[in-house]
């Protein structure tokens, strides 16, 4: 017997977990993104072991019609994502008393699990695939359906493991524990290369959780467009004169996806001109219909007009052009128009299977490339990486500024052979935005992206959420040293105007960048909010992996570690562990995130206010701990700004005692060598 059980409701069909009778099998939607093709990796012998592990899930007298469809799906995608038992309900984030659970702390992380795989939030919403082309919250449905039945039946003293996607179980531990603890891509280390993703992925025991699909953490495009307003801003200050407008001025770039989609939002905020170049014209129509980008063009000879009106009138607007971006750094060359500042979101960590499309070959006939012949793919993208380099190279050399936006280009475009490295062969002629910009700014100081999610769903609390945190940023601004106040500033000119940016996508959420302090001083007002009855439910606190503490990527978060242990993941390690037992009501490790498979190691955490006294004690001593952590770490490295942040947090907290470092004279150094 099958039936799509229409009779359940949604709380019933939570608590259902798998269902007891096989559903009917169902179609992929057209409506909606899917990802492309994995490699066909898998031996014969494999391919029968990728279906048996699938197969685990479900009755033994399921096993003969479900492995034939789960064989067929492997053949047509690479990849086994059990389409058949996707849910009917739709799945958003609802408002959390409509979850079934036994206590607050679960319904909320059902809720932050829904919006990751909301298709207004989700990149590949089928597929569970929040953003970035593979960065996944689940494998396949069964383990979302496992996951949101144990939730739902779990109490306060039991921890839900989850191994990359796959729920292992609940285990006895005790209300100070974490409800969940992820971990995703967590390979021995002779095994994280990309094909060892391909593999294992297709076996169907690791995946790819990125940095905030993979730990419930995502809220849309939002994150990305404050962290990439801050950096282009900062992009900006670094190339004009004082006081000096970003209007009439060109940022250029590419990608409209999951992250990179935030690009021409961020720069209508900065106030430039944002021209952004995407192959997949599905996801630039997207992006014009959220209103994301302003305008859409699809002609090489239309967007030079376009750019160089643009310029003259000094306008502020966003430009998607449908096709490849080596044909606009080329272009633009050509037509002697100016780029003050650039930079590529493409997904680079993602190179092979989908990341990043070559110049001269159309997008569909790409998408088959890659899966029917990924040799020729690699070469046609080294290819392609080594042209774009090559243009981008001239910009540069009559005053444009590029620098690599964390995806991986630099890297791959290193290994692809394009001239890329500084005169010592060692760095790249171009700086990471982290070196540059966000490391000292932000990272070193204790600055990084502080979210929360109002699990009522009424866009009345963020409001209130907005007001209260306003209020703290301005009184710590009044007391806040010279080398903060630049970024106090920024953060609250970005509360200030979020509401009329119209940034949320799915969860009523918010970000904004700040340090130990603040975080705390914030996450305090709203649980005393919450208390007294003026903010309506609990709300969740997180932050993205890309923060002062929680990444280590030598090619992006770490990057402007110079002490030589950019390479090392004890810090991410540290981070998850501590935040674990201070009071985290989740942690998550990954491997993997913005920069690839193997080249990261980043953690984060998630954590419900409710109005009691218990979480107003655990965000203090978490929060607290969660930028310190990382602000230890760099001070060691002997970065300057970190150096005074810690210092100062020590001098206001007597119970911190961290190692400091003594500075060595590099004429010591010099005179011993030369």
């Amino acid at each position: 017997m099958q039936t799509n059980s229409p009779s359940l409701d949604f709380k019933s069909q939570i608590l259902q977990g798998i269902p007891k009778v096989l559903p009917i099998k169902r179609e992929r939607s057209s409506a909606v993104s899917h990802a492309p093709k994995r490699k066909d990796i898998l031996s014969l012998e494999e391919k029968k072991l990728a279906i048996r592990n699938a197969l685990r899930y479900f009755p033994k007298d399921w096993h003969l019609e479900l492995s034939q469809e789960f064989a067929q799906e492997l053949h047509d995608f690479g990849r086994i994502y059990m389409y058949r038992f996707k849910p009917e309900y739709g799945i958003y984030a609802r408002p959390i008393d409509e979850y079934p659970a036994q206590t607050p702390q679960a319904a909320a992380i059902m809720l932050m699990i829904q919006n990751n795989l909301d298709p207004a939030v989700a990149q590949h919403p089928e597929e569970l695939i929040t953003y970035g082309g593979n960065g996944a919250v689940f494998q396949n449905w069964a383990q979302y359906l496992l996951t949101m039945h144990y939730l739902a039946t779990m109490t306060e003293e039991q921890t839900l493991h989850i191994y990359s996607g796959h729920p292992m179980g609940l285990f006895p531990s005790s209300k100070e524990a974490p409800r969940i603890v992820v971990t995703n891509g967590m390979m021995v280390p002779n095994y994280s290369k990309p094909d060892d993703w391909e593999k294992y992925n297709a076996l169907g025991v690791t995946q790819y959780g990125q940095m905030t699909a993979g730990s419930y953490m995502y809220i849309g495009p939002q994150g990305i467009v404050h962290g990439t307003a801050i950096t282009v801003m900062n992009a900006f200050r670094k190339v004009l004169k004082k006081n000096e407008s970003p209007k009439g001025k060109i940022f250029l770039t590419a990608g409209l996806g999951g992250m990179s989609g935030a690009q021409p939002k961020a720069g209508n905020i900065v106030g430039c001109i944002t021209i952004c170049a995407e192959v997949n014209r599905a996801a630039a129509q997207k992006r014009h219909a959220q209103g994301w980008v302003d305008e859409l063009i699809d002609d090489m000879d239309q967007l030079v007009v376009r750019a160089q009106k643009a310029i003259a009138e000094n306008e502020v607007v966003s430009l998607a052009f449908i096709g490849n971006i080596v044909d606009v750094w080329e272009r633009f060359d050509m037509e002697d128009i100016f780029i003050h500042i650039g930079s590529d979101q493409t997904s680079l960590h993602n190179p092979w299977s989908g990341g990043y499309y070559p110049v001269g070959i159309s997008f569909e006939a790409s998408n088959e490339m890659m899966a029917t012949n990924p040799n020729t793919f690699k070469t046609e993208v080294q290819k392609s990486l080594r042209r774009q380099v090559s243009a981008i190279n001239k910009h540069a050399a009559k005053g444009t500024y590029f620098f690599d936006y964390g995806n991986a280009f630099l890297l791959e475009a290193s290994r692809a052979g394009a001239d890329v490295m500084a005169e010592n062969q060692i760095d790249f002629r171009y700086p990471s935005y982290v070196q540059d910009i966000l490391g000292p700014l932000c990272f070193d100081y204790g600055f990084g992206p502080f979210r929360w999610v109002c699990t009522s769903g009424n866009p009345k609390d963020l409001q209130k959420t907005d007001a209260i945190a306003l209020t703290v940023m301005k009184q710590i601004l009044t007391e806040a040293p010279m080398e903060i106040q630049q970024q106090l500033q920024d953060n609250i000119t970005w509360i200030q105007e979020a509401g009329q940016n119209k940034l949320v996508v799915g969860s009523q959420a918010r970000i904004l960048y700040a340090d130990a302090e603040g975080r705390s001083k914030i996450a305090e007002a709203f649980n005393k909010a919450i208390k007294s009855g003026e903010i309506s439910a609990p709300i969740v606190l997180g932050r993205d992996h890309h923060d002062v503490s929680g990444t280590d990527s030598p090619f992006r978060e770490t990057s402007n570690i110079y002490d030589g242990s950019k390479f090392t993941a004890d810090m991410a390690i540290h981070n998850v562990i501590g935040d674990s037992f201070r009071g985290a009501t989740w942690v998550s490790i990954h491997n993997g995130g913005g920069v690839g498979w193997g080249e990261v190691v980043n953690g984060g955490f998630g954590m419900v206010l409710d109005g009691s006294k218990d979480a107003s004690r655990r965000l203090k001593n978490m929060l607290f701990y969660d930028v310190n952590n990382g602000i230890s770490r760099r001070s060691w490295a002997r970065n300057k700004e970190a150096l005074f942040a810690i210092k100062r947090e020590m001098e206001r907290t007597p119970e911190l005692r961290v190692t400091l470092p003594n500075l060595v004279n590099n004429k010591l150094l010099n005179n011993i060598f030369d």
